[in-house]
């Protein structure tokens, strides 16, 4: 995609596990190692479901953003969910979220995507930086059912 960006493969899983687990510590997330490779392993093994790529160079990233892609008949074709977005404490507010979240959305632009959506708690430090990307807030709920 970039040398911002990078597809994470199964190759990649024991780099990545770890930003997994410091960005579900952060957002008081808890599940255990078990449950994060089981939900990861699909998406890097090339799942239409999803993606990650990782964020900074390919053998040092800084940060990873995790995908997932499904249909909406409102907006007209394929929408995703930033279901996971995590930059490094000590390289944020420095651009490169920015410059990735951006060169995300217009890669998917072009391959097709027309809604990007995610999901952030009230006074997320974030929202500035989703905003600033174009994304707005909608009046709607997001509900949740988990089996």
């Amino acid at each position: 995609m970039s040398n911002l960006l990078h597809l994470v493969t199964a190759a990649d899983i024991d780099r990545l596990l770890p930003m997994i687990a410091a960005y579900h510590a952060e957002e008081g997330i808890d599940v255990d190692d078990m449950h994060r490779r089981d939900a990861v392993q699909p998406l890097l093994e090339g799942s239409p479901h999803g993606a990650v790529w990782f964020i900074g160079p390919k053998m040092s990233p800084v940060g990873y953003v995790a995908v997932s892609f499904g249909w909406s008949i409102e907006l007209g074709g394929m929408d995703g969910f930033i279901d996971e977005f995590w930059v490094r404490e000590k390289v944020r507010r420095r651009g490169m979220g920015s410059e990735a979240l951006m060169l995300l959305l217009k890669t998917l632009k072009e391959n097709g995507l027309r809604a990007m959506h995610l999901e952030m708690a009230d006074g997320n430090p974030a929202e500035r930086l989703y905003r600033r990307a174009g994304f707005r807030r909608r009046d709607f709920a997001l509900l949740t059912w988990v089996a």
